[in-house]
């Protein structure tokens, strides 16, 4: 930015008392041709023709008229892949919420003074959190085989490198006076760290938890595509059937579900927070 004030030098204003004040200029004309520049580069670099946008676009609408009304014949059917999905969403949510406690204690500064130690736990989570979680599930299901085990396992990892991240920012963030208290009267970390730095991080993370599961709802939807079982199992049969009124059965099904999570979910966290 020092460039850019070279080139565009402040305004310099002067007071009555003889002091100066330089009023450097506004760097959004600078910003925004950066960002004009950089959606330029990307319109090319992915191919992208507004003409074929216009032009497609109503297709789309022709797929979502041959879903509704929906196949409420089918809607027996549906059951038991929603149950697996629910199923694989909070197990996974909650063995990947758990877990991930003891290492975002090891990823906190302000608990671990190892530098060492603390890179090497947030890399790790770092590492997880990259990972697609429909390539988890693909991998997953190489290692245990089709079905939920895989799609559990999945959300899981997912789970593990999301809330792990979020936690140990809040961490961060507490009131380490209770901790070095307890440290100080001999207390392990450990020991110190659930009784004084849990309870003021309790109420956030049962939030995010139940956020995260509300999404893990969503994503375990789609991870049939992988062999991972669940409503994607039959949500891609279908769709490759052309059979869009299932389809749209399947949608309406699974809206109503994470919309009743989601009103469930807001209710519990207004309480927490």
């Amino acid at each position: 930015m020092k460039l850019y004030d070279k080139i565009f030098p402040p305004r310099v204003i002067e007071l009555p008392n003889g002091k100066q004040i330089f009023k450097y200029r506004s760097r959004a004309p600078l910003a925004v041709l950066v960002l004009l520049f950089l959606t330029v580069l990307s319109v090319k670099v992915t191919g992208f023709n507004m003409n074929v946008l216009v032009r497609r676009i109503g297709e789309f609408f022709v797929i979502l008229r041959e879903m509704f009304p929906p196949n409420w014949s089918y809607l027996s059917q549906i059951w038991q892949p929603l149950f697996d999905t629910i199923k694989m969403s909070l197990l996974g949510s909650v063995i990947g919420s758990v877990l991930v406690i003891p290492f975002s204690m090891l990823a906190s500064t302000n608990i671990i003074h190892n530098r060492i130690v603390v890179s090497a736990m947030r890399l790790i989570l770092s590492i997880i959190r990259t990972l697609p979680t429909l390539v988890t599930a693909l991998i997953a299901t190489y290692v245990f085989g089709l079905g939920t085990l895989a799609g559990t396992t999945a959300i899981a990892i997912f789970t593990f490198a999301y809330i792990g991240k979020i936690l140990y920012e809040e961490i961060e963030t507490v009131d380490m006076g209770s901790f070095e208290a307890m440290e100080a009267m001999g207390a392990t970390k450990t020991r110190a760290f659930v009784s004084s730095i849990i309870p003021q991080v309790l109420p956030s993370y049962l939030s995010n938890c139940l956020f995260c599961f509300e999404g893990n709802v969503r994503y375990a939807s789609i991870l049939g595509y992988v062999g991972a079982g669940g409503l994607g199992l039959i949500l891609n049969e279908k769709i490759g059937w052309r059979e869009y009124s299932s389809v749209g059965m399947i949608l309406v099904v699974l809206f109503v579900t994470v919309f009743i999570i989601e009103t469930i979910s807001r209710a519990a966290r207004k309480r927490l927070v």
